[in-house]
């Protein structure tokens, strides 16, 4: 297409420009004083790569597999829920993006369209995301309809005891549709005075009480995979391996809970360190530039999630501005790969980057 973006941050420009204030603050917005949401993209910039010469780039393989499932590239769609704000065609859409592109994408709790709807969209793998509630049934009930619907795997979040403080959504008083997939099974009437309507369903319905305990329970209620989604520490790794889980993300939410937290891609490598292959660890969080998968890949992750841009692109151009996303991220990967001297995925290592800690370990 004429005048089309040529890096993903031109996308949040157009979106910028083409959504009600009310929408694009929720979509691009973080918890608090947003440290972490800027330090989840500048944190990748403090990484130098370290290119191999002289190596037959002449043909490029990003294929990869997750559980089994292959994917052309390491880079995956994270859940993102009311995508309906962004485009009327929403997670219908952004599905067959994700199809066409041959990755998997995962479908939040809080889509715009049913989970039926958006499983009848195209044949692909898809992952379903899940939160608990304090009522179990109805996280249950999703479950039950995600595998029925040939889910192939739960994402299970684990960093929402309680939502996070996001200031943008509450001064403009946010109010957002309602959850489709929760009709029938809880009251979506909230009372609000005041402030963003999603911090008070969030009150009502969130399970503070959500414990290790509980992934055992959420285990014997289904045959899928299960990946934990909000590991940030060395320690909750080694507990989410001993809970028996199937893969790790490593997430800080977009930055949308606890501010100053750590920027994903700066603890990554702890927690790869800490499950010792036992299970596929994936980044998600800042990923903007091809560079950027790179980084994630040489620090040991198995793939990454992007969410924000691929949302930008579906409020830009639709489907096919969600598609030019993860193409885009895709071409860019391939092009870092040949210049880095990696043909493969498997030809990406730890020593391709340079830390802030390796360049302070070097000086002592």
């Amino acid at each position: 297409m004429e005048n089309d973006p040529v890096n993903v941050n031109e996308f949040q420009e157009l979106a910028r420009q083409a959504l009600p204030k009310m929408y694009y603050d929720y979509i691009s917005g973080g918890a608090e004083d947003q440290f972490t949401l800027k330090e989840n993209m500048e944190a990748f910039q403090r990484i130098m790569l370290r290119p191999r010469v002289l190596v037959d780039v002449s043909k490029i393989d990003m294929s990869t597999t997750l559980l089994g499932y292959n994917m052309s590239s390491p880079i995956m769609v994270a859940p993102t829920g009311a995508q309906k704000l962004a485009h009327p065609d929403g997670e219908l859409a952004t599905a067959k993006a994700a199809a066409a592109c041959n990755t998997i994408m995962v479908l939040s709790f809080a889509s715009s369209y049913t989970i039926e709807e958006v499983a009848s969209t195209c044949n692909a793998v898809r992952f379903f995301q899940l939160y608990v509630y304090k009522r179990r049934d109805v996280s249950a009930k999703l479950v039950q309809q995600a595998e029925s619907n040939g889910f192939r795997a739960i994402v299970v979040t684990v960093d929402t005891p309680r939502l996070g403080r996001r200031e943008a959504d509450i001064k403009n008083n946010l109010i957002i549709p309602k959850m489709k997939n929760l009709e029938g099974l809880l009251s979506l009437d909230v009372n609000v005075k005041g402030g963003s309507n999603l911090e008070a369903f969030a009150s009502e319905t969130l399970d503070p009480s959500l414990s290790w305990k509980d992934i055992g329970w959420l285990k014997s209620i289904t045959n899928l995979p299960i990946l934990m989604k909000g590991i940030l520490t060395a320690e909750d790794a080694m507990k989410a391996v001993e809970a028996g889980v199937s893969g790790i993300v490593v997430s800080n939410h977009g930055a949308r809970q606890l501010d100053y937290a750590p920027a994903t891609i700066s603890v990554l490598e702890e927690v790869v360190k800490a499950v010792s292959g036992a299970v596929p660890v994936l980044l998600d969080g800042g990923v903007r530039r091809g560079t950027d998968v790179f980084k994630a890949l040489a620090l040991g992750a198995k793939a990454v999630m992007i969410g924000r841009p691929v949302v930008y692109g579906l409020a830009a151009k639709g489907e096919y501005g969600a598609r030019r996303v993860i193409e885009m991220l895709q071409n860019e990967l391939e092009l870092t790969m040949a210049l880095a001297g990696c043909p493969s995925i498997k030809d990406i290592t730890r020593s391709h980057v340079c830390t802030k800690q390796d360049m302070l370990r070097s000086l002592m």
